[in-house]
């Protein structure tokens, strides 16, 4: 609740606070040109950084990979161009911070810590955090997909073991053809 009090009651506030103060030293002309400068500025720097962003994940969807980081960077690159296109100082400052791959990094690598992710040839799942903020079981009472453990948890001595398997259930057309 803390957090749509900020964003609804007082960013509109300190915004509406520095752009007077911005206007009264360089004009109201001024004020808004350099608003809009910075929405296109951003925007030209919104398209550029998620074109890249957007070509790192399919490199690294076609080697096997999931692309995580690719899509923490790839939130944190809208946030960033929908507080460009706010009108605002304190909006603009933050977008542009989103959007510098330097700080971006930082953002996705502390939005990455909170999350697990999990896989598994044919389905995964997320969960943000430890554990379920409302104190509910994330599977409604069933039991876990993956069992006691999760797929790609390391083992006692810190190993990953990776492996492949073969479908061996035998299927309709495959006992109709053994007739």
């Amino acid at each position: 609740m803390a957090i749509f009090l900020f964003l609804f009651i007082v960013m509109p506030i300190a915004e509406m606070a520095v752009l007077i103060q911005v206007g009264g030293m360089i004009g109201v002309l001024n004020t808004i040109g350099l608003v809009l400068l910075t929405a296109v500025i951003g925007a030209w720097l919104l398209r550029q950084q998620g074109l890249a962003t957007l070509l790192r994940a399919r490199q690294r969807l076609n080697s096997g990979e999931l692309p995580a980081r690719e899509v923490a960077e790839g939130l944190i690159l809208a946030v960033g161009g929908a507080l460009l296109l706010t009108p605002g100082f304190i909006t603009d400052t933050i977008g542009f911070l989103c959007l510098i791959p330097g700080t971006r990094h930082f953002f996705a690598a502390q939005v990455l810590k909170r999350l697990v992710i999990s896989g598994q040839s044919s389905s995964f799942y997320f969960r943000a955090g430890g554990g379920d903020p409302f104190g509910q079981d994330p599977f409604g009472g069933r039991e876990n997909p993956f069992g006691q453990r999760r797929p790609f948890e390391r083992d006692e001595n810190g190993d990953i073991i990776e492996g492949e398997y073969q479908d061996q259930t035998e299927r309709d057309h495959d006992r109709i053809e053994k007739k």
